[in-house]
């Protein structure tokens, strides 16, 4: 598991089975291509290979009006939601390219697809909707070389920054009744398309974008 926060990665580490004997963090900011480059080569070095990758690092922002951001904040999404998963897919690539398989599972969101009125999030879905593109890109441009690539778009999820508004009852509740299958999605959702898609079982499945997102993309609101 690669990130920015050590105390995030081993709490996240601590959660899974065996994490001892089964995983590794290492601290890395996915915007800066030297220490890409070293981490993915510590990885493979560690390894021998890298089969799956899992570009899962993004950030959002405060929802405001696109004429009141400044520069650097929009910089910020720009250069982790779309420059980090550029980078750290361009690294990966090359080892796959020498195992000749590989599978790349992008994490984007259905707020790439649609904005949400009175939400103003304009550069992050944009970024959001170059991932969407930029997955179908690189299936195609490497499935000659047997590796695949899609995307996993989540809705409304217990997780981020929208989990704070999740403890409160009420709010909960108005999320959970605009969703098709009345209920938030949880992480574990997200998780388990991921495996399915880094597993054999989707060897013939490359370029999709997999709305994880309880029905809501399917609906009118």
């Amino acid at each position: 598991m690669v990130g920015r926060n050590r105390e995030k990665l081993e709490k996240a580490r601590s959660s899974i089975k065996n994490h001892d004997a089964n995983t590794v963090t290492i601290i890395c900011d996915i915007t800066d291509e030297s220490q890409v480059i070293q981490t993915v080569e510590q990885i493979n070095a560690h390894y021998g290979k890298i089969d799956i990758l899992v570009n899962n690092a993004g950030t959002i922002n405060d929802p405001v009006h696109f004429h009141e951001m400044k520069e650097s904040e929009w910089g910020s999404l720009v250069n982790t939601n779309l420059f980090g998963t550029f980078m750290m897919t361009k690294s990966v690539l090359v080892k796959m390219l020498e195992n000749k398989k590989g599978s790349i599972i992008n994490i984007g969101s259905i707020s790439s697809e649609r904005a949400i009125p009175k939400v103003h999030l304009t550069v992050y879905c944009t970024t959001k909707a170059a991932i969407n593109m930029f997955t179908k890109g690189i299936a195609i441009e490497y499935a000659r070389r047997n590796i695949r690539c899609n995307c996993i778009n989540p809705g409304i999820m217990n997780a981020g920054m929208i989990k704070p508004y999740l403890e409160y009852p009420e709010a909960r509740k108005v999320l959970e009744d605009r969703q098709p299958l009345n209920r938030i999605g949880e992480p574990i959702d997200v998780a388990n398309a991921a495996v399915y898609l880094a597993s054999d079982e989707s060897n013939w499945i490359s370029g999709i974008i997999m709305n994880v997102d309880g029905g809501k993309s399917a609906s009118e609101g």
